[in-house]
């Protein structure tokens, strides 16, 4: 919830002023075996049958690498193929090293250097190589040496992500993929309504055009109407993207729920929209409508 000192950090009133990795290519490191240990962590070593250490497979080939999206795990590097990259935290960046060999190399198929093209979303300053023990060259992204999974059968499949708590999709600077918590109000291109508030969720935020702004926010949704169209809890203005900022507060209604505004209007959900992108609640009654990222009303009739 939030604070009355950041309301007051943005506004003193309402129409007021208010506050409003790079890497390098590596090329050329030796890889070093890893240490013995459990296949799926990618940390064992095979043997054949007299003992010896078994030779590993050669990489495979890259082919244009891109940026895809996982719901879940968020931007991701893939392969020509649209299979999923990945890293190992056994490895090292700086500089490269590899360690997933012989029985790990065959769960997690080391990817070849050679063929490796910087495709949309794909820095190739950021790729490199490095040598294995058998001479071929592993590409790296932002040094980290680069893997695929066995398991993963399919373009898209992610099942290595967390295997053993060490092995991540690769991020196109050579971080761990991970998703990225959408901001408490943004903003999205609607193809009727154009660029409208949207909640951390993806809901469509809307205005009453019976609340009032000034001198300060009232609501003139209460009782049974709160039923049908949730307030907006507060969000921290360094949790938005895409919203003005000047006159984005909070107040108080009669009930002691905060409750978000923005261009100090208050804001609010629809109960039926039942999905991200529904916009079923814009002109209902001619006085509910979208809100712009300035707190304007989307489509309302102009005075």
């Amino acid at each position: 919830m939030a604070s009355a000192a950041m309301v007051l950090a943005l506004t003193t009133a309402c129409g007021q002023d208010g506050g409003s990795a790079t890497g390098s290519q590596n090329v050329g490191a030796t890889a070093v075996p890893g240490a013995v240990g459990d296949i799926a962590t990618g940390a064992g070593l095979g043997t054949g049958a007299d003992g010896t250490q078994e030779p590993a497979s050669p990489p495979e080939p890259a082919g244009k690498l891109s940026v895809s999206t996982n719901a879940e795990i968020g931007e991701l590097v893939t392969d020509g193929t649209g299979r999923t990259l990945y890293r190992f935290d056994a490895d090292t960046a700086e500089p490269p090293r590899a360690t997933c060999e012989n029985d790990c190399a065959t769960a997690w198929p080391p990817v070849a250097a050679a063929d490796a093209l910087a495709g949309e979303g794909i820095d190739g300053e950021l790729l490199g190589e490095v040598a294995r023990p058998d001479g071929s060259k592993q590409l790296t992204i932002g040094g980290w040496p680069a893997y695929r999974y066995a398991k993963d059968t399919a373009a898209g499949d992610v099942k290595g992500q967390g295997v053993g708590g060490k092995w991540y999709a690769l991020a196109a600077d050579g971080r761990k993929a991970e998703a990225k918590e959408a901001a408490g109000l943004s903003t999205r291109d609607d193809p009727k309504l154009g660029e409208i508030v949207v909640d951390k969720n993806g809901m469509t935020v809307y205005r009453f055009m019976k609340d009032e702004a000034w001198p300060e926010p009232v609501s003139a949704c209460t009782g049974a109407c709160l039923e049908k169209w949730p307030v907006v809890e507060p969000v921290e203005p360094d949790d938005t993207e895409g919203v003005v900022k000047k006159d984005l507060m909070t107040f108080t209604r009669p009930d002691g729920a905060e409750q978000q505004t923005v261009d100090c209007r208050p804001i609010y959900t629809f109960a039926g929209d039942k999905k991200a992108g529904d916009t079923n609640g814009q002109g209902v009654g001619g006085t509910w409508y979208a809100v712009s990222p300035d707190g304007k009303p989307v489509g309302a009739p102009k005075k």
